[in-house]
């Protein structure tokens, strides 16, 4: 499975503080923003990835993540020159998806819960020719009308999704974490404009709901989705990763941790990771985790 996520846009809703810098490299307690969403990726098992993001920022996003390859992951770059729409990304990730199942997540998605990496992998091996087209992921939600909103029958099945509806069919929000088939890019590509002129993930959705391939998995309670797009949901979510990461001693989308536990990199290399952040708790936490699945307390090279 490929990977993406779209970390586009102008951040308009966050000014003046997205003015000189993306929404995405904006810090979420002690880790930039799209640690979140790449962590999710890889918790799904996903290690070629492409960040979608604006012309002017994607020189930050280079420095800040590089090629990936300490991570034991592939990451590339593409440009989204306008914000035309969630389902754009599939016209400019055509390439890199070269027709395999895709996971595209929105870079200010935040997602958190008991048992959470199980859940995304039972939905990537779900899809295929047999299977499910397309996965989505709900949330039960105080006001649905804000969200895109899906409902499921008995089985899971996807039977309605409108955006923003006066009134709403369930109180389930649709996540911005989205598995597809194959046929992804293909569909997208068939999309027309939607009257603010952007290409719809929700007319993609339904796409594949008409097809009866589409799938809405309930996060449900006990699991944290949280939305970073507006000044106080940024600082709402800070004190959730604060709280849990201070009370449960763990951190939270540590891109280092994830890609040790996956298998993507080794005992040593996630140490040597921490080693060069050794001065801040942060790099501490991640020399701990190494040393306890097993790595050999070393001084890197200079």
């Amino acid at each position: 499975m490929k990977g993406i996520v779209l970390a586009g846009g102008t951040g308009t809703r966050l000014h003046p503080i997205t003015r000189g810098v993306s929404k995405q490299l904006l810090p979420v307690f002690d880790k930039p923003m799209i640690y979140y969403p790449l962590s999710t990726l890889m918790l799904a098992g996903v290690r070629e990835i492409l960040v979608i993001t604006t012309p002017e920022d994607a020189p930050m996003f280079h420095r800040l993540l590089d090629d990936g390859s300490e991570l034991g992951l592939d990451i590339t770059y593409a440009i989204q020159a306008e914000p035309n729409g969630i389902a754009e990304a599939f016209l400019i990730g055509e390439d890199h998806i070269a027709g395999e199942n895709v996971a595209l997540v929105l870079g200010d998605n935040i997602f958190h819960g008991p048992r959470f990496s199980g859940m995304l992998r039972d939905a990537r091996d779900g899809l295929g020719p047999e299977g499910d087209g397309c996965v989505l992921f709900g949330y039960p939600v105080k006001d649905p009308q804000r969200y895109g909103v899906g409902e499921a029958d008995d089985q899971g099945r996807l039977v309605s999704i409108e955006e923003k509806p006066d009134k709403p069919r369930s109180d389930r929000a649709i996540t911005g974490l989205y598995l597809y088939d194959g046929h992804a890019a293909e569909l997208a590509r068939r999309l027309r404009p939607s009257a603010r002129g952007e290409l719809e993930i929700t007319d993609l959705n339904r796409t594949y709901m008409e097809q009866g391939r589409a799938r809405l998995v309930d996060l449900g309670r006990g699991f944290a989705w949280l939305d970073t797009g507006t000044h106080e949901s940024l600082i709402e979510a800070g004190h959730y990763v604060q709280v849990l990461e201070n009370r449960q001693g763990i951190r939270i989308a540590c891109l280092e941790e994830v890609a040790l536990r996956m298998g993507f990199i080794d005992a040593d290399a996630c140490y040597a990771l921490g080693e060069k952040q050794a001065r801040n708790g942060y790099g501490q936490y991640v020399m701990d985790v190494a040393r306890s699945m097993g790595a050999a307390s070393f001084t890197a090279p200079r």
